[in-house]
Formats: C-alpha cells, structure tokens, sequence
C-alpha cells in the first residue's frame, strides 16, 4: 500500500485551517468570570431557599416589610447604601390598588467610572398567605421548585449574585449601579410607576430581571405587553324570583348579553388580546339580580390599540338587551408596553455575542410572550436602551404546584449579567442603535 504524503499534509491542513476558522468565530469566554459564577451557583440556590420561604404577596405589607429588611442587609453587606421608600404618596390609585402598598427597595452602588446602569426586579408575588405550606422550595432534579421562585425571586438573586461576583472581580468601571426592587409589580405597579420612570430616565441602561424564558427557548426581550381592564358594571331592579319575576330588570341577563357581544375583540395580527376573566352577580338564590359585575382583561403591543378597545366597548354597551337596565364601564389602564426599539435591540445583541462566548445561543424576540413588567415604565421617558429578561430560565409562575427555575441555567445567566454589567460600563456595550 502507498502512502501519499502530500495528500495526508493536505488534509492536515485543511482540518487545522477549518478547526482554528471555527475557534475564532467564537469568541473566548471570560474564565475569570465563568469560573465566579460557577461559584456563585450553589449561594444562590441558598438565596432562592431563603427568599421563597418569606411570604410576601402584593397586599401582605408584613411579607413585604420582612423581604425588605433582608434584601436592605444583603444589600447592604455589598456595599450598597439600601433604603426602604415609602411610594403611597404617588400611587395612581384604580379598583385594584389596596389602601396601603409596600415600600420599595432601592439600592445604590458608586464606582469611579461615568455609566449609570439600572438593574430592575420585584419583591410581590400573586400568592396569599398561608399558601406556602403548599408548596415550599424543594429541588427535584435539575429544577427548584416554590412559589414565586421564578416571578420573581430568581431576579432578586441573580442581581445579588452577579453584583457578588463584580465584587470579587474588584469591578467598579461604572458611575452608578442602581437596584430597584418594586413591591407592588403583580398589582401594576401603582405606587412605584413614578419611581420606575424617573430612574429609568437617568439611567444610561436598564436591564431587567424578570424571567430568562422557558426551557428550550433561551432568550430576553425587547418588548413586553401593555394590559388595561375593563370594567362592566349593570344596574338593574330585585323582584321576587318566585312570585313576581316580571318586576324585576335582571342585571345577570344583561351581563351575559354585553359579554357575548364583546367577545371579539382580541386581534392577533396586531397582538391584541382581550378576554373576560371575572363575572359575579346577583345576591340570593330566589331574587331577580340587581346588579352584576364582569371584567375584561385586555394586552396590547402598542399604546394606541388601548383607546382602540375602549371606544369599541363604550359604543357596543349602547346596545343594550334589557332596556331599562343601567350599563356603566370603567375603563382602568395599566401599565403601558414596552415596545422594541433599534436602541434596545443593539444592547440585547451584544448580549447574545456575551452568551455566545460560553457556548449558548441567546434569543431575542420583538413581540411579548403576554405579560407586562416594570421595564415598560422604565422605558417611558428614555432614549436609552431597556432591555428584559436577564433572569434564570423556568416556568409555572401564577400556578399553584408548578412553578420553578431550571438550576442549569444559574451560571450562564450569572455570566450573562456581570458581563453585560462589565461592558457597559466600560464603554463596549452599544447604547445607541449599530448602523
């Protein structure tokens, strides 16, 4: 047998030529970096076990009092001059605000550069008390399971952990790294709309640590969804249900006439989403209802296709099956979309070239998976880049036994974060949009 040994050199070199094209193409992780949020891991499944054992919904001012006193300490210990502030002042107040909401967590770091960089996540959850008996932390494979461990306690760790590993990096490249930590996103935000506003206009960057994506799709976002209710309220006339039904306007027939008639209302060309999801009426079993109540719960992707909705409604509820019923809607906005612009998207994209650098591929959606969070707030009244998403993978948030954070995603989304810290800071992260 012959052996060409030109035809082997060739080969050689081709395979070499092709392994040493593909290494480049990749650009190398930071290992300093990946090696901290390795070890940084097992700490923050510790957080999550300390954070998910602290109930803390929306209207549990005890809860929230007690989170906040734990996140001021962690804080704190980082170096940070923590603060609880009191945000009933401001609130914009509708049908769901309760009458006092909880203090808001706002952390403030100094370093010796000029970027100013606002990290964005909440301490509420949709749960009430007592539920945690049901479901506390636990891990089961590669998942940790509780309540409120993915919406959004998972946030509140991994901002404490990636500031951890800046920390031990000695980074202090940026001017201002602000935390702010909401207590009332699950409700809207009422009280902390105005706080979310202002910071994020003085920020240079906000990044926003809601959810990272469920398991298989691996992203941040660059929108998110605006949402309003509608309320519609019937007045009609009790009577005896048995002896003298005709005396009476039923407020229930007049409800489900106006429900049936605005039931398509929803446009997925334009993302548009509206459904009822609360109806009550009616106060004894033998009494024709004189009132009844239903709530329409609406998303949109852009500001306008709100006053689209609602002059939609206020026109259809002229139309009226009981004449001599009273038809009433209260139309309550919450908080607006975020909509993807160029500027954010430049920032979200150097982010996926970061991912990239361990070897994962970075989503990044335009269009909102449904839900609404703080980052649109932030982004009202700024040119500057808000990107959201930053947090760990999972999925189940609002359930009542399903909700978890895949554990495999802690270090690269530790990576992710501290560096997409590092490079706005240093000026190599854009926050203009790339031409």
């Amino acid at each position: 047998m012959k052996i060409c040994l030109k035809s082997i050199a060739y080969t050689t070199f081709v395979a070499l030529s092709t392994w040493l094209s593909t290494a480049s193409a990749q650009p190398a992780a930071n290992e300093t970096v990946s090696a901290l949020a390795a070890k940084e891991r097992p700490a923050l499944i510790e957080t999550l076990k300390e954070l998910v054992a602290i109930e803390s919904g929306s209207t549990d001012l005890e809860g929230l009092e007690q989170m906040g006193a734990l996140l001021v300490k962690r804080f704190t210990q980082l170096g940070a001059r923590a603060e609880l502030i009191d945000v009933n002042a401001e609130a914009t107040r509708n049908s769901r605000t309760p009458e006092k909401l909880g203090r808001v967590l706002r952390a403030t770091i100094t370093g010796k550069g000029d970027k100013k960089i606002l990290l964005l996540a909440h301490m509420d959850t949709v749960y009430r008390r007592g539920m945690l008996a049901g479901q506390p932390f636990k891990i089961d494979g590669d998942r940790a399971y509780g309540l409120g461990i993915a919406d959004d306690r998972q946030g509140i760790a991994v901002i404490l952990h990636a500031i951890t590993m800046l920390h031990a990096l000695n980074f202090r490249d940026y001017g201002t790294l602000t935390v702010l930590i909401t207590a009332d996103e699950e409700i809207g935000s009422p009280g902390s709309r105005h706080l979310l506003t202002k910071l994020g206009a003085e920020h240079d960057a906000t990044l926003s640590f809601e959810g990272g994506g469920p398991p298989g799709n691996d992203n941040v976002s660059l929108a998110t969804s605006g949402s309003a209710n509608a309320i519609i309220t019937v007045r009609g006339r009790a009577a005896h249900s048995g002896s003298a039904p005709h005396l009476g306007v039923n407020a229930v027939d007049e409800l489900a006439h106006q429900i049936l008639q605005n039931r398509d209302l929803s446009d997925p060309s334009i993302g548009l989403r509206a459904n009822w999801t609360l109806a009550s009426g009616g106060l004894v079993t033998n009494m024709i209802p004189p009132g009844a109540q239903a709530t329409m719960n609406i998303r949109v992707l852009r500001m306008q296709d709100l006053g689209g909705v609602e002059a939609k409604l206020r026109e259809r509820i002229k139309n009226k099956l009981l004449p001599l019923s009273v038809v009433e809607m209260n139309f309550e906005r919450g908080r607006p979309p975020l909509e993807a612009r160029p500027v954010s998207r430049a920032l979200a994209l150097h982010g996926q070239k970061i991912y990239a650098e361990i070897g994962k591929t970075l989503n990044v959606p335009d269009v909102p998976r449904g839900g609404g969070t703080d980052a649109a707030y932030a982004g009202l009244n700024t040119g500057a880049p808000v990107v959201e998403g930053f947090g760990l993978q999972g999925f189940g948030a609002h359930t009542t036994n399903a909700e978890y954070i895949l554990i495999p995603s802690i270090k690269p989304r530790l990576y992710l974060a501290a560096r997409m810290i590092m490079d706005i800071a240093s000026g190599k992260a854009p926050l203009t949009p790339v031409k």
